[in-house]
């Protein structure tokens, strides 16, 4: 398959990788040292699952290079989304498909503003992976997955070409029954965990101990369902109780990258997190006073660090 990257870090730089070390035609969209590196050097992927280096790697930060593709992977931050949709045009031929990875549950919709519903498939990716330097990609655990769909759950060829090239190149790649549901319960998750981190400054294995903070992670998650299903997303009736459950599986030592990014100053996808809870279930007629106040304390603590 012909596939654009655009966004080599952690999730597109891994999956892309892997995908160009399978033989397929990949060209990645990048900018600055890393993608001197990418031109000079290729991408290294160090991984859990074993290392390996594709030389030379097709980089560029001019997608009118790449030319028109079979799938576009948006493998970006949601606070890069506009950037990134802008490079889509020179990427997308007839039938092209643009497979979302974002955090969060609005980022298929802000590319099909761009592209057109029927363009987009929605994905999610769960790995945990970052560039390491330049042309170096570090990944460190988790499954290491994608899952996508198209957005009505129907059956496609482009669908079903995109898992098979995965799954020959080594990715576990699922077709959910329900993308939605599994973007949902991925951001019942993160979203929760990641502004009570921040707030806090307290990895999951305190969040999770302490009574009151574990009590906030539980009501958290009912906001997101409750507004999950207003919306019309058939979530799990024990969601809660699954996705504590998994809590209790992590690393005690676990950190978001919200909570990194916002404690450290840089541009952090809270907007796309808790900010989100907090618009959708204002539009759903769902009260969520956990988010809007974790919004509206990580706004004033991110530009007080961004000051600093």
């Amino acid at each position: 398959m012909k596939i654009a990257v655009i966004g080599a870090g952690g999730i597109g730089g891994y999956f892309g990788g892997r995908l160009a070390a399978a033989g397929h035609e990949v060209g990645f969209v990048a900018r600055g040292a890393h993608l001197e590196a990418l031109r000079r050097d290729g991408l290294t992927v160090r991984s859990v699952n074993g290392d390996f280096t594709v030389a030379p790697a097709r980089a560029t930060d001019e997608p009118r290079e790449l030319g028109a593709a079979e799938v576009v992977m948006l493998a970006v931050k949601t606070w890069q989304l506009e950037q990134a949709t802008a490079l889509l045009a020179p990427l997308m031929g007839s039938g092209t498909a643009v497979l979302t990875t974002q955090n969060g549950v609005e980022a298929p919709q802000q590319v099909a503003d761009v592209v057109g519903r029927e363009a987009v498939l929605p994905g999610l990716a769960k790995i945990f992976a970052s560039i390491e330097e330049p042309g170096v990609i570090r990944h460190v655990g988790g499954p290491a997955s994608l899952a996508f769909a198209e957005w009505d759950g129907s059956p496609s060829d482009r669908v079903e070409r995109l898992r098979t090239a995965l799954a020959e190149a080594g990715v576990a790649a699922t077709v959910p029954e329900s993308v939605w549901t599994e973007l949902w319960a991925k951001f019942l998750f993160v979203v929760p965990f990641g502004g009570l981190g921040a707030v806090t400054d307290a990895p999951i294995g305190v969040l999770r101990s302490a009574p009151g903070t574990r009590r906030l992670l539980e009501d958290a998650m009912r906001e997101i369902r409750d507004v999950g299903q207003a919306l019309g997303v058939k979530l799990p009736g024990d969601i809660v109780e699954s996705t504590m459950a998994f809590v209790d599986q992590q690393p005690p030592e676990g950190r978001s990258s919200l909570q990194r990014d916002l404690l450290s100053g840089r541009p952090s996808e809270l907007d796309a997190w808790n900010g989100a809870v907090a618009r959708l279930g204002s539009g759903a007629g769902v009260a969520t006073p956990i988010h809007a106040l974790l919004y509206d304390v990580l706004t004033v603590l991110a530009s007080t660090r961004r000051a600093g």
